[in-house]
């Protein structure tokens, strides 16, 4: 009894401060949004902050601005998420069929994913300007200067090809730590069966695959859905707002226009979609293992 007593206090010695800090960091600024989300309050006056109910929730669907960078962030998340999965994907299958310097290339794609978004973002602003070497490329290829990041028509399809390069190396390492993982047997049932490349890749790959790739995806929409760097770095939102993305809009409401309420309500919005995803991810993922238990069953 007395063993199982100084055990729960050791485990509470190591638990406790990381509930207190969860609780300080996490858990009571989730509570305070929400709070504020259903009043007017206003950072530089919270005296005169008043419970508004709904009033904030009806408001942000009915603001322009708020709709301009909902529509933003979804085309963005449309360009980007087969443009990033696909490409780590491809990189995948392609760094394991290498025998030679695998851990280089390895190395050499997931480098821009742990430098800073900031720092790729200015990077890109000098690729992408009119002397840049995209543009110098072009040249020499007969095709006249783009704008770019300077055309209210290109800047966030350039974003999202920026944002892609910057992300693809961390998808591409969970791919190919599933595709090591496949069993070699199921290949080597396929090659005597002489099946070709693309049969293996159709019918043992990509069924192998499914669960990582639904993971994959549903990561890569959420981190889209959070976009900010880039056109606060590349663009300030423009131009036209053509690159003005809901996390920016939640950002400027709340940090230059003071208005804590309605950015509260912003956020709410966007965690309750948040939400959504992680359920769907959940049900997809649920289904698939339901129906490969249900097969090793019957075989059984």
């Amino acid at each position: 009894m007395k063993r199982r007593k100084s055990e729960s206090l050791m485990g509470m010695a190591f638990f406790g401060p990381a509930l207190v800090l969860l609780t300080i960091f996490l858990f009571l600024p989730m509570v305070l949004t929400l709070v504020f989300s259903f009043t007017d309050f206003f950072a530089l006056n919270p005296k005169l902050t008043h419970f508004t109910g709904l009033e904030n929730y009806f408001r942000i669907f009915q603001d322009e601005d708020f709709r301009q960078a909902f529509f933003n962030t979804v085309k963005f998340v449309i360009i980007i998420v087969p443009l990033q999965g696909l490409g780590a994907l491809g990189l995948a299958l392609l760094i394991n069929k290498v025998s030679h310097c695998k851990k280089y290339f390895k190395v050499a794609f997931f480098v821009p994913v742990v430098m800073s978004l900031a720092v790729v973002s200015t990077l890109w602003i000098q690729i992408y300007s009119p002397e840049g070497i995209l543009n110098s490329v072009l040249g020499v290829m007969g095709i006249s200067a783009q704008p770019f990041i300077n055309s209210a028509s290109q800047a966030l399809p350039s974003i999202a090809v920026m944002s892609a390069w910057q992300g693809v190396g961390y998808q591409m390492i969970t791919f190919l730590g599933g595709i090591q993982a496949i069993n070699p047997a199921l290949y080597e049932a396929a090659e005597m069966d002489h099946a070709t490349p693309w049969q293996k890749f159709r019918d043992i790959t990509l069924p192998e695959l499914k669960p990582l790739c639904i993971f994959v995806f549903i990561t890569i929409t959420i981190g889209a859905f959070r976009m900010l760097v880039q056109p606060m770095v590349m663009t300030g939102g423009g131009p036209s707002h053509s690159t003005y993305t809901v996390v920016y809009d939640i950002y400027e409401t709340g940090t230059v226009n003071w208005e804590i309420g309605l950015a509260s309500t912003m956020a709410i919005a966007f965690a309750f979609f948040v939400m959504i995803l992680t359920v769907i991810q959940t049900v997809l993922t649920r289904d698939k293992e339901e129906k490969d238990g249900n097969k090793k069953t019957k075989k059984k």
